[in-house]
């Protein structure tokens, strides 16, 4: 089971300016073939269908718990997404052609098929599919196949840095970078203990420290590299087993956090007359209100 709190990983400026063929890029992070949709996915069915869990704690639990980080990744950059989109068509009558500012852009599907938010797709519009799943019930296979998948997914935010100079894109890649790196670690060490091989003396991959990227020192600088959640009060702590010792690049020492990040507020968004959405006028909310006031008794 999941407990959900109505909160993000990391707090994310809102600019004033939007990026709209920015977001289509970012779309890439979300439901491209390393992106964080697939992540999520691969680990939440190797945990789903993990065999013998008792024998293999410390396995099972790191493969869990880093599921459920996945879980806010996937969060983390819809809402990138949406705020990049931010003022980027203006309200007015249907005959002004007020989505205008939509038609030369590269991802139609933001303002014809949502309301200018995330799409579970890539870049180029094609939804997520579960044929990027991969658990193959080697246990070993699919460690390996995860190590190579943040790897992947790695490559793609460092791409993705370079192609937009938004600071919402840009800080939620830093934190993802440094996030992603840590996963890449706890796979590494978890191949080790099962093998002897040490695939930390392969890292970092491709070879570029995060602290060449500006907005991936501040979280680097923090300690935040060094840190593996278990995402749960008293479950998966076994991690510890495995997410333990030094990090391989600066050799600070490991730690195991009982428990989820603090976190940051969510942003919200105001209506968007021009989507018809939320497709609510100001006489329908107060009549919203009035019902909801009597049903409580009030």
């Amino acid at each position: 089971m999941f407990q959900r709190f109505d909160k993000l990983l990391i707090d994310l400026p809102k600019p004033e300016y939007a990026d709209p063929n920015g977001a289509s890029v970012v779309q890439e992070l979300l439901g491209g073939k390393f992106g964080e949709m697939s992540t999520l996915n691969n680990y939440l069915y190797q945990s789903f269908n993990f065999r013998n869990k008792k024998k293999f704690k410390p396995f099972y639990d790191l493969v869990a718990s880093i599921t459920a980080e996945e879980i806010a990744h996937v969060e983390l950059v819809s809402h990138t997404i949406n705020i990049m989109l931010e003022n980027t068509t203006f309200p007015g009558d249907p005959d002004i052609a007020p989505l205008q500012n939509a038609k030369d852009l590269r991802f139609h599907h933001h303002f014809i098929d949502t309301a200018q938010t995330a799409k579970p797709a890539d870049s180029h519009g094609r939804p997520w599919t579960g044929d990027n799943v991969f658990n193959s019930g080697n246990l070993l296979l699919d460690l390996i196949h995860n190590f190579f998948l943040e790897c992947g997914a790695r490559t793609h935010k460092m791409r993705v840095y370079e192609m937009t100079e938004h600071p919402t894109a840009r800080r939620m890649i830093g934190y993802l970078l440094v996030r992603g790196g840590v996963h890449v670690v706890a796979y590494a060490k978890a191949i080790q203990v099962m093998t002897g091989v040490d695939m930390t003396k392969m890292m970092p991959i491709p070879n570029l420290s995060n602290r060449a990227f500006e907005t991936a020192r501040e979280f680097e600088d923090a300690g935040i590299h060094t840190k593996l959640y278990t995402w749960s009060p008293s479950d998966f702590r076994d991690i510890n087993k495995i997410w333990t010792g030094t990090h391989p690049e600066d050799g600070k020492p490991l730690e195991v956090i009982v428990g989820m990040p603090e976190g940051a507020p969510k942003p919200d968004y105001d209506d968007l007359p021009e989507e018809f959405a939320p497709g609510v006028s100001a006489e329908d909310y107060q009549e919203i209100v009035k019902r909801l006031m009597k049903s409580a008794g009030m």
